[in-house]
Order: structure tokens, then C-alpha cells, then sequence
């Protein structure tokens, strides 16, 4: 096999490969074995037609396009293991000749992976923050508490409807004196101020008294997620039943008891301190961790193919999708709702795709740099922690999942890309703060 590479432009090459007449023989009656044992010819035992009658059954071009896929599938592979190109785009494939007994010639012209040229990634600094958590952050996340063992009672009778009561209302709607789907509710528990419904509903309910009746009239945004109601006046006949008001519990040691499982106030305090302090902590150290890195992307140099971004977004979407199902939704009802169009999405994803492809690009080029290797205890550990967030999975089924989708060297780059991440961290200026 020879194979010939000649630039189309930065990023794209066309390969020359020819094969001697020789190996096309072999992959002719490589094809033809494989052909044998994929049909069942009456007479002849699986595998073991021979050539003439399986060009009567399926004619000779069968044969040799199976032979083809056979040659070019291991002399494209050859030629680009030969030429030191990492594919991220299939290959247009394009005939120059194949005949019997004749030498093959074709061109494979595929989109390469950049090359990267690293800038510093070794001795780089980054600002550490401030982990301190204050007293008032501890009265803050209380008053959270506060508001989770908050009660709703009813207001006293002549309360008038206040920013962040509730508001229990029926409610008719029409557009053009017309009633339309979903403009209808029955005791709904409206929290004005909380910009749930259409712009402008809630403050006209305000000052009203329970067992009035308002007509609010307001307008549809023309963005609307409703093509038929967007931009449209509206009309919507509202009875208020009752007004509620959340009713706050003292910050005392009763409220500990009933909030938690300390005796005191003092003990509950201790408790949220010391587990803010600890998360204070983790995500000054993981915002340290990423800084370095995105340094170290940033100092390295390399144009990325518009291919791998628009496979990057691609994968984007199909998490989103995958995350959607997930709960129960579609990605569909999803753009319909967000007033999107798949465009939009891919539109949206451009830009953080783009970050994700240079920064995988950049680590693999520092791996590469440093001799890191992904042992087995590497791909063990990735395993097991893969395991553990898919709800405590049996480790080795996990494994068997990933073989079977032919997915190892894909993962093997990630564990690559995440030793190469730590090999930053640990040769940052003083590195050992962030441990």
C-alpha cells in the first residue's frame, strides 16, 4: 500500500492510496468468504459457496463492492496510521480505479485533528478565594430554613391582597369576548410578585380584598410561547376567595427541634457554619483548579475545525435530549415552550462547544507533552466513580456497557484529559494550597 497526502487546505487532506493488484485478490476473496457466510445458498453449506455461484445469486458487482469496503476500510485505516493523521470527520471516499487483477486507486479526503502548540501550562498562578463564611450568610441561610417551615394561614378578615401574599382565585379568560384553552382556573394559589402569570395580572390584584371580583386586563408579550395569543389583549374575570400569607416560625430552639436534629439554636448555627465553610471551601478550590486550566488553554495556540464544533454541539443537544427524557419531557415540547427553534440551540451552543473542543484539544496536547499514560487502576477508578453516579450501578456492568458501544478509547481520552488537568493543578505555583 501507498498512500500520498496532499493538502486541500489547513485543516483538510486528500490521501492517494493505492493498493497492488496482489491485495485486491485477497480482499476480492476476502468478500467473497464474508458473502458465503452472511447467506444461505440451497445445496451449499453456510460459508462454503463458491465464488460463481454467488455472482448467479447476486451478481459480480455485489462481490466486488463488498471487496471495496473490505480495501479501502484497512488500506484507509493503514494509510492514515502510515501518515500520523488523527481523523474528526469521516471520509468523502472517491474511486480512481478498480478493476480485477488491476492495482486499486482511490482518494480519501477527511478532515484532520489540529495540531496545538502549547504555551505555558507549568508554574501558573491563579487568584485563591476567600472561604471565610460570615454571620450574616449563617442568618441568611436560617431565614431560608425560615421559609421552608413557614406556614400559610389566612389574612385577617379586610386584609387587602400585599406584594408576596397569596392570592386563592378563580379565573376566566378571553381574547375578542372568546374564551381560549388554558385561560381557566379553579382555587389557584397566585404568590403575586412572583411574575408567574402573564406581565401585569398580579399588581391588578392588588389591594383587593377576598370575595371581590377584578377584571384584569393585560396584554400577551409578543414573544409569546402561544403563536395564536402572542401579542394579543386579554381579559380575564378573577374571584378572590381568600388571601394567604406565609406566617414565619421564631429562630429559637424550638424552631432547631422541628427544623432539624439539634436541641438548640446555638447547635443548628454551629452545624451550617461548618458545613458552609466546607462547601466555601470545595468551590474555592474547584474555581482555582479551573482557573489554571483555562490559563493553560489559553496560553496554548490552535484553529479548530468547524466540523468538530458542530459534532460537539451535536452531542450538546443529544445530552439536553437524553436529560429531557430523563424527566419525562421531549426536546420538542421543550423548544416549543422556550419559543426555540433547533437553529436557536445550535446557535446558543456555538460558543460553549467551541471552549469545550480547545480545551479537550489543549489537554490531550499536554498529555501527549508528558508522557501521561491511563493505566488500568486510571480506567478502575473511572469506572467505579461512573458507577457510583449512575445511582450506585454494578461497576462491572457499567464496564460491559462501555466495551459493547465500543466507547473504551473514548473513555481512556477522558481519563487522559483529566490526569493531564490534575498534572496543571499539581505543578501550579503553591500548588500544595490547593490540595
Amino acid at each position: 500500500m501507498k498512500a500520498t497526502v496532499n493538502p486541500v487546505d489547513q485543516h483538510v487532506v486528500t490521501l492517494t492510496i493505492e493498493v497492488p493488484a496482489a491485495e485486491v485478490d485477497k480482499g476480492i476473496k476476502q468478500a467473497v468468504k464474508r458473502i458465503a457466510g452472511q447467506v444461505n445458498i440451497p445445496g451449499f453449506r453456510k460459508g462454503h459457496a463458491p465464488r460463481r455461484i454467488l455472482e448467479m445469486n447476486f451478481g459480480k458487482e455485489a462481490i466486488m463492492e463488498e471487496a471495496f469496503e473490505v480495501l479501502a476500510s484497512q488500506n484507509y485505516t493503514a494509510a492514515l496510521r502510515e501518515n500520523d493523521i488523527v481523523p474528526v470527520s469521516d471520509p468523502e471516499i472517491e474511486r480512481e480505479q478498480f478493476e480485477e487483477g488491476k492495482d486499486l486507486i482511490f482518494k480519501a479526503t477527511v478532515t484532520k485533528r489540529p495540531e496545538v502548540k502549547l504555551g505555558d501550562y507549568k508554574g501558573l498562578e491563579a487568584e485563591k478565594q476567600d472561604a471565610t463564611v460570615t454571620d450574616e450568610q449563617i442568618e441568611e441561610q436560617l431565614n431560608n430554613i425560615r421559609e421552608q417551615q413557614a406556614k400559610m394561614v389566612v389574612a385577617e378578615e379586610g386584609a387587602t391582597i400585599q406584594k408576596d401574599d397569596f392570592a386563592v382565585i378563580d379565573f376566566a379568560g378571553s381574547v375578542d369576548g372568546k374564551p381560549f384553552d388554558g385561560g381557566e382556573g379553579k382555587s389557584y394559589p397566585l404568590q403575586i410578585g412572583s411574575g408567574s402569570f402573564i406581565p401585569g395580572f398580579e399588581d391588578q390584584l392588588i389591594g383587593a380584598k377576598a370575595g371581590d371580583d377584578v377584571t384584569v386586563k393585560v396584554t400577551f408579550p409578543e414573544d409569546y410561547f402561544v403563536a395564536e395569543l402572542a401579542g394579543k389583549e386579554a381579559e380575564f374575570k378573577t374571584h378572590i376567595h381568600d388571601i394567604k400569607r406565609k406566617e414565619l416560625p421564631e429562630l429559637n430552639d424550638e424552631f432547631a427541634k422541628e427544623a432539624s436534629s439539634y436541641e438548640t439554636i446555638e447547635e443548628l448555627k454551629k452545624d451550617l457554619r461548618a458545613k458552609m465553610e466546607e462547601e466555601a471551601s470545595r468551590r474555592a478550590i474547584d474555581t482555582y483548579n479551573a482557573d489554571l486550566i483555562q490559563t493553560a488553554v489559553k496560553n496554548a495556540t490552535v484553529e479548530i475545525p468547524e466540523v468538530m464544533i458542530e459534532d460537539r454541539v451535536e452531542q450538546m443537544i443529544q445530552e439536553l435530549a437524553m436529560n429531557m427524557e430523563g424527566r419525562g419531557l421531549k426536546l420538542d415540547d421543550y423548544l416549543k415552550f422556550s419559543n426555540k427553534t433547533i437553529e436557536d440551540l445550535r446557535s446558543e451552543y456555538k460558543d460553549s462547544a467551541a471552549e469545550n473542543v480547545r480545551a479537550d484539544l489543549v489537554l490531550d496536547a499536554i498529555a501527549t507533552a508528558e508522557g501521561i499514560e491511563v493505566t488500568p487502576d486510571d480506567m478502575n477508578r473511572e469506572i467505579f466513580i461512573m458507577a457510583q453516579n449512575f445511582g450506585g450501578a454494578d461497576p462491572k456492568e457499567v464496564w460491559d456497557i462501555i466495551a459493547k458501544e465500543g466507547r473504551v478509547a473514548m473513555l481512556a481520552g477522558s481519563v487522559a484529559r483529566k490526569k493531564a488537568a490534575r498534572f496543571i493543578i499539581d505543578n501550579a505555583k503553591g500548588a500544595e494550597a490547593a490540595e
